[in-house]
């Protein structure tokens, strides 16, 4: 049985059985060779009920507070594991266990050899049957991950914030704090080195590392393409690289496997997005993407693209579903044969993210939608030429690719849902939509365009924050320390000074550029209780109201 230590968001240890691993096969089978891999599919889950399960049994306490803030039954019949006695039957003939999607209610097998399918077609609880890996020729999508690295000072190393507006949510505070963010990738090789994430690495802020398709904690290694995009994310390097979430948590989650390319990749995407939602993640990060493969008859189709076909699109509108934002980047192809967006970005709950240059012009590779069903896609476009990335030692090099813009809007949504944390993963995409430059007349290369995060930021308050009558609100007052100050209009520019009732100051800040219109002060929980004075000196002129502080 394996059992995975996760830390939960508060940094405490917790022993939590995730189901997707916890089927009774301790043989990895990795040092064997196996060319055929099987998606069973399962008609039921048995003898498997709602009622003989807790939320406590299947989730962590992180992801029930998710669900709820969403609305989100909990459990639901698809948190519900796949029947183990099923499994213990199909493994009775030699197929090898590899995981399984509690989601989808299927298993993935290998075997040395190809195995006959009409033997498993005749069990009564399975539905299908389909072959995701076989000995295929080597594609060019096998090297899908590498990207080019290049020196420029051009554009200005800050130009992925700057271009979204970003700059005064990181001024205000809003970094991603307390916010959980899954990145789904193919290896995060120098991650534990590199000195763009010194902070990340001094504060604990990586949670958790696994690999799916290898089944262990070992992620630093072979690829550096999810490091180039946690650099982006979370990478600090002054004037030379600047994450859009620095102050977010992280799950490193291995789901590709580089060495070739087949839809059992899919499968491993799928346990990696479970695992994410069963930890309690808030952003899925996958700078991954599908459509062929090593064997042409196991490709997708371009009218494959309706949201509801693909294996992947399923499991990411489904972790959608569960109150998950799910980023996901539209793909490099429109310079080439596909030319369309990838797997799972068709997804109609998934944040599909295209790529422009500094001059907010479309790049020849992002790829096009609309979806096969003529829905918008890709949804936003980011920077995804001439980022700033950093993959080794200290040196910060600059790169291409949607892999690259899909972390600019995962990272700063991060910091949207800090900024407001009543907000769903629905309110995320939304304002994403309202706020971006094209919303009015959306197309099949930008989507809605390039967000203003400040304004998509006003959107949210305008929604979740209380309107106070009078120019401010204070509350809770009394407080034990802390407490907020909403804003009938954003203030941008601001100060605010705490005074004694002796006269004393002894706080005062002044916020330039600030984003939104509530601001979180708690600069007062170890001071004595009696009467302050908060003083607030705005454009209109100085609002001075009472504090009353009581004991903590």
């Amino acid at each position: 049985m394996k059992i995975l230590n996760i830390f939960s968001h508060s940094g405490a240890l917790v022993n939590f059985v995730l189901l997707l691993l916890t089927v009774t096969y301790s043989l990895d089978g990795q040092e064997i060779n196996y060319p055929y891999w099987y998606r069973i599919y399962f008609r039921d889950k048995g003898e498997n009920a709602i009622s003989a399960y807790s939320a406590t049994d299947l989730l962590s306490e992180r992801a029930i507070q998710r669900r709820n803030k969403a609305g989100i039954m909990v459990p639901d019949y698809r948190d519900i594991p796949v029947n183990v006695n099923y499994l213990n039957r199909i493994t009775s003939p030699g197929l090898i266990f590899h995981t399984s999607s509690k989601w989808m209610n299927t298993a993935l097998f290998k075997s040395q050899s190809i195995f006959d399918v009409n033997s498993l077609l005749e069990l009564p609880f399975v539905a299908d049957v389909k072959i995701v890996k076989r000995p295929g020729t080597k594609s060019l999508h096998n090297d899908k991950l590498k990207f080019l690295e290049s020196q420029s000072e051009l554009p200005p190393y800050s130009r992925p914030l700057t271009m979204i507006n970003g700059i005064p949510m990181h001024s205000s505070g809003y970094t991603g704090k307390n916010i959980l963010i899954a990145i789904l990738d193919g290896g995060f090789q120098n991650a534990d080195a590199i000195s763009s994430l010194n902070n990340l690495r001094a504060r604990k802020g990586i949670k958790s590392t696994y690999d799916f398709v290898k089944k262990t904690g070992s992620v630093y290694n072979s690829s550096t393409h999810g490091t180039a995009v946690l650099s982006i994310l979370a990478g600090q390097i002054s004037g030379k690289i600047e994450g859009t979430a620095p102050g977010a948590d992280y799950l490193l989650l291995k789901t590709e496997d580089v060495g070739s390319e087949f839809p059992c990749e899919e499968d491993f995407w799928v346990a990696g997005a479970e695992y994410a939602d069963s930890t309690g993640a808030d952003i899925i990060s996958s700078s991954l993407g599908y459509f062929t493969f090593d064997d042409p008859s196991l490709n997708y189709k371009p009218s494959d693209l309706t949201g509801n076909t693909a294996f992947i699109t399923i499991a990411a509108d489904i972790a959608a579903s569960k109150g998950i934002l799910v980023v996901n980047s539209a793909g490099n192809e429109r310079n080439k044969d596909w030319q369309k967006i990838i797997f799972p970005s068709d997804g109609d709950s998934v944040l599909a993210v295209g790529a422009v240059d500094g001059s907010n012009i479309i790049s020849t590779f992002s790829s096009a939608g609309p979806s096969s069903d003529r829905r918008v896609k890709p949804d936003n476009a980011a920077m995804g030429v001439n980022i700033p990335v950093q993959t080794s030692g200290t040196e910060v090099f600059r790169s291409n690719g949607t892999s690259f813009s899909c972390p600019v809007l995962s990272g700063i949504s991060a910091c949207l849902m800090q900024a407001v944390p009543s907000a769903t993963c629905n309110d995320i995409i939304s304002v994403l939509h309202s706020s971006a430059d094209r919303y009015n007349f959306p197309d099949s290369l930008y989507g809605y365009g390039i967000p203003d995060i400040v304004a998509a930021l006003t959107t949210l308050q305008k929604k979740y924050v209380s309107v106070p009558e009078s120019s401010v609100l204070i509350f809770p007052n009394p407080t034990s320390g802390s407490f907020e100050i909403d804003f009938t209009e954003p203030p941008e520019n601001f100060t605010l000074e705490i005074i004694s009732i002796t006269g004393k100051s002894f706080y005062k800040k002044s916020f330039i550029g600030y984003a939104g219109r509530a601001v979180t002060i708690t600069d007062l929980i170890h001071s004595e209780p009696g009467i302050y004075f908060l003083k607030i000196s705005v454009s209109s002129g100085i609002i001075v109201r009472k504090i009353f502080k009581i004991k903590n």
